[in-house]
């Protein structure tokens, strides 16, 4: 049986080094603005400057964190690998082909559930609704094909 795979991941159009230059800009501009009203003595901008740039910067880390944000679904004879991976944590599951059903969602928006054994695996997170759709009817077909040849 031939591997398949499919793999979906976030679209950054940032690289980390950007994101620290365009942190540093708005750093910069930033509290070159508190610094000239502070020398006329309104002390107060600085404190909300201060503020604005831990917020941007706690943003920007979580951007940074989840930009390697993926989903790769792997059919091969060996079975159906879920790999997902957000952030530091990176979750495998493992399900039978024979025995994996595809629930794929009647409202848009939502993601679609491999389910195998009692378990429930959802992927599509990176995936427009299209796409979404297609996914799911490759994989249900690829399924279809596994379980064919299986038997």
């Amino acid at each position: 049986m031939a591997k398949r795979e499919w793999i979906s991941k976030k679209n950054c159009s940032i690289t980390p080094g950007q994101l620290i230059k365009a942190y540093l800009a708005l750093c910069s501009v930033s509290f070159l603005v508190a610094a000239y009203f502070l020398f006329h003595g309104t002390w107060v901008i600085l404190v909300f400057a201060l503020l604005e740039m831990t917020a941007v910067g706690a943003a920007f880390v979580y951007v940074g964190r989840h930009a390697g944000d993926k989903e790769c679904v792997l059919l091969s004879a060996d079975g159906l690998v879920v790999e997902l991976v957000e952030a530091d944590q990176v979750r495998q599951f493992r399900m039978d082909p024979r025995r994996t059903r595809i629930a794929v969602p009647a409202l848009r928006h939502r993601l679609i559930a491999l389910e195998a054994n009692g378990d429930r695996i959802e992927v599509g997170r990176f995936l427009t609704d299209k796409k979404r759709q297609q996914f799911a009817q490759e994989l249900t077909r690829e399924l279809m094909d596994y379980r064919s040849v299986a038997v």
